[in-house]
């Protein structure tokens, strides 16, 4: 138990060495925090604590992708899909920048690229697992907070669940169709025979 503790403790240790060694360490640490507000807003279902972290000129594309052009809009978005009769019942999302963010020359703004996973839960019930990737363009705004002005997030739409339950239900549907031709075509056979024979015994 001890031993774990030990090791558990150099890793996070080594983990806040390499941040902050890391170039503009304090801006970085801010664009986590700003990702992390957003990702906890979304999972708790409490959509409008993200939006001081998002700019008043937000533009928007989420998965569906629908156009968001303001935190008004945003806001929206969030409550007809998950809110209290929204369509669904419930989103979890995680994102995972690739590479830090990079960063402008004056350091004002810079862009950021990663993959996300976002579960969702219809009502019924039945779960969804989305793998996505996203690109944002973080910007410090006139009070000197960083902040989202843009964000594009996009799925496979060859690879999906939703598309593999798609594909499964029409594999279904033509076995059903091909087993339904089966017992049909045998049935007008048997019949065709039927009459053929009492025909060549009348004769």
């Amino acid at each position: 138990m001890i031993k774990k503790i030990l090791i558990g403790s150099l890793l996070v240790c080594s983990s806040f060495i390499a941040h902050a060694d890391e170039p503009d360490h304090a801006i970085h640490e801010e664009l986590r925090g700003v990702l992390n507000v957003m990702e906890s807003a979304i999972n708790s279902g409490d959509f409008d604590k993200m939006l001081p972290v998002l700019s008043e000129n937000i533009r928007a594309t989420p998965i569906n992708q629908e156009f968001l052009a303001s935190r008004t809009e945003v806001s929206a978005y969030f409550k007809k899909w998950f809110g209290t009769g929204g369509y669904l019942k419930k989103l979890e999302i995680s994102l995972a920048p690739d590479v830090l963010t990079e960063l402008s020359a004056d350091k004002s703004w810079g862009v950021v690229r990663g993959s996300g996973i976002e579960k969702y839960i219809l009502r019924d019930g039945r779960p969804y697992e989305l793998h996505t990737r996203w690109t944002a363009t973080m910007a410090r705004e006139g009070d000197g907070r960083w902040r989202i002005r843009t964000i594009h997030i996009g799925t496979n739409f060859l690879d999906n669940p939703i598309l593999t339950e798609a594909e499964h239900a029409l594999g279904k549907a033509a076995g059903g169709g091909l087993i339904g031709g089966l017992l049909v075509g045998g049935a007008i056979g048997w019949y065709v025979g039927r009459r053929k024979k009492k025909s060549q015994v009348g004769g």
